[in-house]
């Protein structure tokens, strides 16, 4: 019997789908996922079930969307009851790791989300998800000089450099000591970056120019969303460079053997219909990168409505030396409650998202918003009060819940 593969989560924050090479976006610089995407499967339509991050690492993790999960709240915690892949996989005599940025423990609306006293924040082991190695941190956004902790560190402890640099090397480090034969591993390494704060330094990386950005059709032009948007696009896409040179030498380290995935849990909408952030339903916050790399599998371009909360199956499946059945027709998408900070959705929502079409319902069922994304993938005309699209969106609206 061949052994049973080893497989590594990369998880980014705010990275949204059309921000690679790969994808197509001239302002990206991004050779190493390039590189990735010629060997893997590249999910083109992939969706976060829940563009915001809490939300989504807790779907991820478990594998059911929020708030069945028991994340309601922007600032409730994974319940510590919450059965998560690692304690699937360590069932299945699987060795397994986080590092980097967890996201998803209860935290004090009165402490600032930006800085140390986040950063430092400590998760104690049975919080962690049920992980048998953990080494990383809440938050805090300090996308240099990070602060961990956890199985090895059990105070808090900063280390010096880009925050994806020091986090994809200690996990790097810390995999190759991982060589049983009996015993594989799976791992996650999640990252903050490129998540705001955009004029962090981004490992030494020039940003471009704001004015030298190419900004999509749908950001407006002439006014403070263009301005904005260039300056804060000119930042994001040096934290994207910098960690696309951490992710590659992190994958370089675990081997070809190993199965790798790569995404992101939300979006950023950067101007686009005049908004900012995420928790909105728009594709530039909901939409992420999604690459498998499989060794031995073919590369090649999947348009089905996959979504992160699918990707716990996928990872069943390898450990059990099966095939994923494949994504269904089509993906859920909500945002269950509201989150209380600026620039972020102002309402509860509701969803699907299949290849070509997009259905968003308000709290009381009524459409809010309806595109044809395979003749308008920029959203500009929502066809929500369309007469001519009443009966789709009925029969779109029935499987919404």
């Amino acid at each position: 019997m061949s052994r049973r593969p080893n497989i590594l989560w990369i998880v980014t924050t705010q990275w949204r789908a059309s921000a690679c090479g790969y994808a197509g976006d001239p302002n990206a610089r991004t050779p190493a996922l390039d590189a990735l995407s010629a060997q893997s499967v590249n999910y083109a339509q992939a969706v976060t079930p829940h563009p915001f991050g809490p939300f989504a690492r807790a779907a991820l993790l478990t594998g059911m969307l929020s708030p069945a999960n028991g994340v309601v709240d922007y600032f409730d915690a994974l319940p510590v009851s919450a059965r998560t892949i690692a304690h699937d996989l360590g069932k299945r005599g699987y060795a397994t790791s986080f590092f980097g940025k967890w996201g998803v423990a209860a935290r004090d609306p009165q402490v600032p989300l930006v800085g140390e006293a986040h950063a430092r924040m400590f998760i104690p082991p049975e919080l962690r998800g049920g992980f048998g190695f953990w080494e990383g941190f809440e938050g805090g956004f300090l996308l240099n000089d990070p602060w961990l902790h956890g199985t090895r560190l059990p105070v808090s402890e900063k280390f010096s450099g880009y925050q994806s640099d020091v986090v994809c090397e200690r996990a790097a480090t810390w995999l190759s000591t991982q060589t049983s034969e009996e015993s594989p591993w799976f791992s996650v390494v999640s990252l903050e970056a490129p998540h705001p704060p955009y004029a962090a330094s981004a490992s030494g990386l020039v940003a471009s120019a704001p004015e030298d950005i190419i900004l999509p059709a749908n950001v407006p032009r002439g006014g403070e969303a263009e301005t904005k948007a260039r300056a804060e696009l000119s930042g994001y896409y040096a934290h994207i460079e910098a960690t696309d040179r951490a992710i590659g030498r992190l994958v370089a380290a675990v081997g070809p053997a190993t199965t790798v995935v790569f995404s992101s849990v939300h979006g950023d909408m950067h101007g686009a219909h005049g908004l900012f952030r995420k928790g909105w339903p728009h594709e530039e916050s909901v939409r992420v990168p999604l690459l498998v790399r499989v060794a031995g599998a073919a590369a090649r371009r999947d348009e089905g409505a996959v979504s992160l909360v699918d990707v716990q199956a996928m990872t069943r499946a390898w450990a059990g030396g099966a095939e994923w059945a494949g994504p269904p027709a089509m993906a859920r998408i909500s945002m269950p409650s509201v989150v209380a900070l600026p620039q972020q959705c102002d309402r509860v929502w509701r969803g699907l998202r299949t290849p070509s079409r997009k259905l968003v319902l308000n709290a009381d069922g009524s459409p809010w918003l309806f595109f044809d994304l395979k003749n308008d993938s920029a959203e500009r005309k929502n066809l929500a009060g369309d007469p001519a699209h009443s009966g789709e969106i009925a029969r779109l609206r029935a499987s919404c819940g």
